[in-house]
C-alpha cells in the first residue's frame, strides 16, 4: 500500500498512536495485533491477485474476513482459539477504524459483527508428583545446560509462571536474602511478588554465581547457548526432550501431552491437593478471572472421586446395584401403599364392632 493511502495511515494512527500513546498496550499484545494484521493483508492480496502495497481498506471487508478466518482454520491448521484470538485482534482495529473515518463506519461495523466462535475447553493437562520428579532427577546436572535445565524448571513449578514469565526474569526481578521471592511481570504488565522456597533460590544463586551475573543488574537469568534469552519454543524443546528421557522410568509420561504450561497446571492442581485456599492460587498465578482458577478445582474433584473408587471395597454384584433398581416393582409397591390399606393389621369389621359397638348420636335440635 501506498505510503499516503487511507489503509496506510489506519495503520500507522492504530499502531504508533493508538495501542502506544493512548492504550499503553505490552510489547506482547501489539505484536499479536500486527501478525493478525499482517496474515490478513497477505491473505487478501492473494486472493484478490493484489500486491500488498495496492490494497485499500474496501479491500478488507466482511466478505475477505471471513473467508480469512476460514482459511486460518483449513488451511493454515489453527485451531478455534487461534482464530479466535485473531478476530479479537481485527476488532480492535476495525473499531479504531470506525471512529477515525465515518466514511468507513458501515464497512467496519460489518466486521465487528463477526462473533467470535465457540470452542470446546481441553481438559487439564497436569503431571503426578511422581512423573515430575522423575523428569527432574533424570537431567543430568554434571553439565552447565543440565544446571540450568534444572534451576529452570525447578523455578516454573515452584512459582506456576508462565513460559513468557520465567524466560523473562532477570537478576534484578530476584531477591535471594533472607526473605527470597522473586518479581514477576505477567499479562498485561501485572506486577505480583511470589515467594521462594529455600532451596529454588539456592539453585537460582548458585546458578546466577557461576554465570557471573551481577544480582542488581538486568541480565536474563535463564539465556541458551549463544548468551540470548530463551525463547518460548526453546523451552518447550527442552522439556519435551527431558520428558522423553524420563518415559524410561515414569512410563505414563509417555502418553502425555507435555508443553511449558503443564508445569503451571501441575502447580496448581499440587496446591489444592495440598488444602491452598483457590483465592490465595488466583493472587499467586495472577489470573484475571475467579473462573480460571476454578477449573482447577473441578480437577481436584475428579481426583477425589476416582481415588475413592479405586480404594473403596468390591461389594457384591447385587449390592453394586441400586436399590431402587434391583426390583422394577419396588417404586410401584411403594406408590401402592398410598392407594391400598393392607399394610396396617386391623381387626375385621365384625370384630371391631362387638369390641367398640357403634354409639348412635341424636343431635336435638332447639327452637328459637
Amino acid at each position: 500500500m501506498k505510503p499516503g493511502s487511507p489503509l496506510a495511515r489506519h495503520l500507522h494512527t492504530f499502531f504508533h498512536e493508538y495501542l502506544t500513546a493512548q492504550r499503553n498496550v505490552s510489547p506482547h499484545t501489539a505484536l499479536a495485533y500486527r501478525d493478525a494484521l499482517k496474515l490478513l493483508l497477505r491473505f487478501a492480496a492473494k486472493r484478490l491477485g493484489k500486491d500488498v502495497d495496492a490494497l485499500a481498506l474496501e479491500d478488507l471487508g466482511v466478505e475477505t474476513v471471513l473467508a480469512f478466518l476460514d482459511h486460518l482454520e483449513r488451511e493454515r491448521g489453527n485451531s478455534v482459539a487461534t482464530r479466535n484470538a485473531r478476530l479479537a485482534g481485527l476488532h480492535v482495529f476495525y473499531r479504531h477504524v470506525a471512529a477515525r473515518d465515518p466514511a468507513s463506519f458501515e464497512l467496519c461495523q460489518r466486521v465487528l459483527g463477526v462473533p467470535v466462535k465457540r470452542a470446546p475447553r481441553r481438559a487439564v493437562h497436569y503431571l503426578e508428583r511422581e512423573e515430575l520428579d522423575a523428569i527432574l532427577r533424570g537431567i543430568d546436572r554434571s553439565k552447565a545446560a543440565g544446571r540450568r535445565d534444572y534451576a529452570m524448571l525447578a523455578f516454573a513449578y515452584q512459582t506456576g509462571a508462565r513460559v513468557e514469565e520465567t524466560v523473562s526474569v532477570r537478576a534484578c526481578d530476584l531477591d535471594l536474602d533472607l526473605l527470597p521471592q522473586v518479581r514477576i511481570w505477567g499479562k498485561g504488565r501485572k506486577e505480583r511478588i511470589v515467594p521462594l522456597w529455600p532451596g529454588t533460590a539456592a539453585l537460582l544463586r548458585a546458578w546466577m554465581e557461576e554465570r557471573g551475573i551481577d544480582p542488581r543488574g538486568t541480565s536474563p537469568v535463564f539465556v541458551n547457548l549463544h548468551g540470548q534469552p530463551l525463547t518460548r519454543w526453546g523451552v518447550r524443546y527442552l522439556l519435551k526432550r527431558h520428558a522423553r528421557a524420563a518415559a524410561a522410568t515414569a512410563p505414563t509420561l509417555a502418553s502425555k501431552r507435555i508443553h511449558p504450561h503443564v508445569l503451571r497446571h501441575t502447580t496448581a492442581v499440587h496446591m489444592l491437593d495440598s488444602g491452598a485456599d483457590p483465592s490465595a492460587i488466583r493472587d499467586l498465578f495472577g489470573h484475571a478471572s475467579a473462573e480460571t482458577t476454578w477449573r482447577y478445582t473441578r480437577v481436584r474433584m475428579e481426583r477425589k472421586r476416582k481415588t475413592i473408587e479405586a480404594c473403596a471395597p468390591r461389594p457384591d454384584e447385587d449390592a453394586a446395584i441400586p436399590i431402587w433398581r434391583r426390583d422394577p416393582t419396588l417404586l410401584a409397591q411403594l406408590e401402592a401403599i398410598g392407594r391400598r390399606q393392607d399394610y396396617v393389621e386391623r381387626p375385621a369389621p365384625e370384630a371391631a364392632e362387638k369390641e367398640h359397638p357403634r354409639r348412635e348420636i341424636h343431635i336435638r335440635h332447639r327452637s328459637p
